[in-house]
């Protein structure tokens, strides 16, 4: 089986320039750094030891920031490689201004191209984050005796059984694993199902909370203008959702005149798709990227910009987290509810199953499934209190996930 995956991954080498060309031309992909994706480093490794965090995007990587900066402060880890597969999760790394940080992109699952990556690297421990499980560069790591790390672990029901459709496969990539720390019990069970893994159930890291000193804040002029106003935000949504909220602004505005809903769609790319399809319903969009001095008139202020989504929790008393309505399985809500803020989704959150039951009991979010209902939720008061208790619980997770991979890191650092 392994080597039909590689076979597989040939046939799509010879298609790959056509595909890179094209995701350059949709700027999702970095037309300079984009020879990352096949082992070509474009930055230095320092000498001494270094550590391995790989997430696919944004959300992997957010969920790790509490723990980059633990070990930046760590004299005995000389550099820390974070990798990750999406343009957008880079340019939120640049924004922490991190020291003993480098970013690459990961590499094709190819076994020239993962066998160059860690030639190069040469990590001392592996940390892959959540979902991603590829099977050529764990058996590359495994033969390298490098410490296998699977944080914050996350296996969908859809997953599991595409994985256990090819159960000796699966077994064989997923035991490489050293240990793996699932996020919910959902995932911890199907851990089980496949085979012999070592497990260790501490809790969702998306809890913690990934505070940035140096971008955190609005402008303080722009904040000025929102003040005059009733703000309410719709976060992470997808194509549909952005004309659904809209058509909740219309709503809103028939009650409350001075009315602004903040969007920040999931991809900045569709901003001017997004804006046509708003302004088609007559409300006024103005761009963040455009840096406006005056929000007179505005009913949709767009965030077109990376990396600033938490800027815009912090004033909104009410969060719609959109891939909900939308079938996408839905986006994390846990950034605006340690703000306080009122949780609204759509029926589909099966990405944050346990998570949206954990709010609902805490009687932070509620579920809609009309614009409307949307629109009659929106509160313009946050909950403090229900936002300390989220904080708490992150807390707790980072104090424990911090305490185990010390053990691990320090163990192996022992060995050299």
């Amino acid at each position: 089986m392994f080597f039909l995956y590689q076979i597989i991954l040939s046939c799509l080498l010879l298609i790959s320039p056509l595909i890179i060309f094209y995701r350059v031309i949709k700027k999702k992909e970095d037309k300079k750094r984009f020879i990352e994706k096949f082992s070509f480093p474009t930055k230095k490794k320092q000498s001494g030891k270094l550590i391995w965090f790989h997430g696919a995007s944004v959300g992997e990587i957010l969920s790790i920031i509490p723990i980059i900066k633990y070990y930046e402060r760590k004299k005995n880890i000389n550099q820390i490689l974070i990798t990750s597969s999406t343009l957008s999760s880079s340019k939120i790394i640049n924004k922490f201004k991190f020291k003993k940080v480098v970013h690459q992109f990961y590499p094709v699952d190819y076994f020239f191209f993962t066998n160059t990556f860690l030639n190069y690297w040469k990590p001392k421990i592996a940390i892959f984050v959540e979902s991603e499980i590829w099977p050529c560069m764990f058996k590359n790591i495994s033969e390298r005796k490098i410490p296998l790390i699977l944080l914050n672990a996350r296996l969908t029901k859809k997953t599991f059984k595409r994985w256990s459709s090819f159960k000796k496969f699966a077994k064989s990539v997923f035991q490489k694993i050293t240990i793996a720390y699932p996020q919910n019990n959902e995932t911890k069970h199907y851990l089980k199902q496949i085979g012999k893994i070592n497990l260790n159930k501490i809790g969702n890291l998306k809890f913690c909370e990934n505070y940035n000193e140096i971008s955190n804040r609005i402008d303080k002029k722009l904040y000025l203008e929102f003040k005059k106003k009733k703000i309410w935000v719709a976060s992470s949504t997808h194509k549909d959702e952005e004309v659904f909220c809209a058509k909740a602004h219309v709503e809103i505005k028939k009650k409350f005149k001075k009315v602004i809903t903040i969007i920040i769609p999931r991809h900045v790319h569709r901003s001017d798709e997004i804006i046509t399809e708003i302004e088609n319903l007559n409300l006024k969009v103005v761009s963040h990227s455009l840096k406006p001095k005056k929000l007179d008139n505005v009913d949709i202020y767009l965030v077109d910009t990376f990396g600033e989504t938490d800027k815009f929790h912090k004033i909104g008393s009410s969060v719609f987290l959109g891939g909900s309505v939308i079938n996408r399985g839905g986006q994390n809500p846990l950034e605006a509810a340690r703000q306080g803020a009122r949780i609204l989704h759509g029926p589909n959150t099966d990405n944050f199953r346990d998570v949206y039951k954990l709010l609902k009991s805490l009687g932070i979010s509620k579920k809609i499934n009309t614009h409307k209902q949307l629109a009659s939720l929106i509160t313009f008061k946050r909950s403090k209190i229900k936002g300390s208790k989220i904080k708490v619980i992150g807390q707790k997770i980072i104090e424990k996930t911090l305490k185990e991979l010390d053990y691990i890191i320090n163990n192996e650092f022992k060995k050299t």
